[in-house]
């Protein structure tokens, strides 16, 4: 079940425009030509990416990146890159990078007071619900999430009501609102882990249909599901993987647990979007096929040159709506403000902080 709702119409989360703009205050809007003095400042970046951005392509990209670079020290703010992002951002103006919990937690160690989320609504509503003193913002309040949007804690009330007893296990990749209704939350990396640490002989695992059948064939615990699911991940097909074996049999397919079982069962490796990035730095296989978001292949390809890419791109249209020019609008206009609820707040960091506190 995909519900194309937008984020703004998440139980809980409520978009301001202004509010930041008035606490911070206004700031000039930065020249954006390609100056000598631009060129010098991000050579050292572009050398980062250059295997994977056109030389002729970084003029047009080098004015953005600096004028942002600059705006984020002037306004005390991090920014938050998730694996998905494009290059120019990931290693051009990112602090941090990582999976969507990974930001969140990081987000809660620095010292700046502004989050700046480049990823997509719920990753902006666990920095929020993890920083709640910090102002967070998106650069697209539209980013959104067709896994996040296949449910709402009006269902989970519902599921809880028809299951008495039953612990409910939400993925991350869920709004504030259903984290809040939910006994605890879980990664990709640690799933089987929390299903296991109730001791019990059912759980239900939520949203992410894939993830939760994925889970259950390495357990004996019954692993119920909700019919939601990645539109990125569940493009990938078994048969796909097949024909590209056929082309290149020595490639080495990496998949992401978000993938349908049968796909995962034809890679080498699954695991999540950190696990799969440590994979190839470790392996550093001759050729490699990561099934998953396609913009996270450039960025570990950067950093891995010697590492011959395949790429399935499945790009997510809803990623793509975090662009250098949004974030730069961002930091100038302090727009895109994101605030939950301190009551589901408070609720949804019990069931996060459950899963962080949970011991190996």
């Amino acid at each position: 079940m995909t519900i194309t709702s937008t984020p703004a119409a998440f139980e809980g989360a409520t978009p301001t425009a202004s509010v930041a703009l008035d606490r911070f205050g206004p700031i000039e809007r930065p020249d954006l030509a390609y100056t000598p003095e631009v060129a010098e400042a991000t050579a050292p970046i572009y050398e980062k990416v250059k295997h994977i951005i056109p030389a002729i392509e970084w003029p047009a990209l080098a004015p953005t990146i600096h004028a942002i670079n600059k705006l984020k020290k002037e306004r005390n703010a991090v920014i938050l890159a998730h694996n998905y992002m494009t290059p120019d951002i990931f290693h051009g103006v990112a602090d941090i990078v990582g999976d969507s919990l990974q930001l969140a937690i990081e987000a809660t160690r620095t010292d700046a007071e502004v989050i700046v989320q480049c990823g997509v609504h719920f990753m902006a509503e666990t920095s929020k619900i993890l920083s709640p003193e910090k102002t967070v913002l998106i650069p697209d309040m539209k980013a959104g999430c067709s896994l996040a949007e296949s449910i709402t804690g009006a269902d989970v009330r519902g599921l809880r009501e028809r299951n008495p007893g039953v612990p409910i296990i939400t993925y991350v990749n869920t709004s504030a609102d259903v984290k809040a209704e939910c006994d605890i939350c879980c990664t990709s990396s640690n799933a089987l882990q929390v299903v296991e640490s109730f001791g019990v002989d059912k759980v239900f695992l939520i949203p992410d249909k894939y993830l939760a059948a994925n889970v259950g064939n390495k357990t004996d615990v019954e692993v119920l599901i909700w019919d939601g699911a990645c539109e990125v991940h569940e493009r990938f097909t078994a048969q796909e993987l097949r024909d590209y074996r056929k082309i290149a049999p020595e490639v080495k397919i990496i998949a992401h647990p978000e993938c349908p079982p049968e796909v995962v069962a034809e890679a080498d490796f699954a695991g999540s979007t950190a696990h799969m990035i440590d994979w190839v730095k470790t392996k550093r296989p001759e050729k490699v096929m990561m099934i998953t978001e396609c913009s996270m292949a450039d960025n570990v390809a950067s950093e891995t040159p010697d590492v011959d890419f395949i790429r399935p791109c499945n790009l997510c249209p809803h990623m793509k709506r975090i662009t250098l020019g949004k974030i730069l609008d961002t930091l100038v206009e302090m727009k895109e403000e994101v605030v939950v609820d301190p009551v589901i707040a408070e609720k949804a960091r019990v069931a996060v902080e459950r899963m962080i506190n949970l011991k190996s």
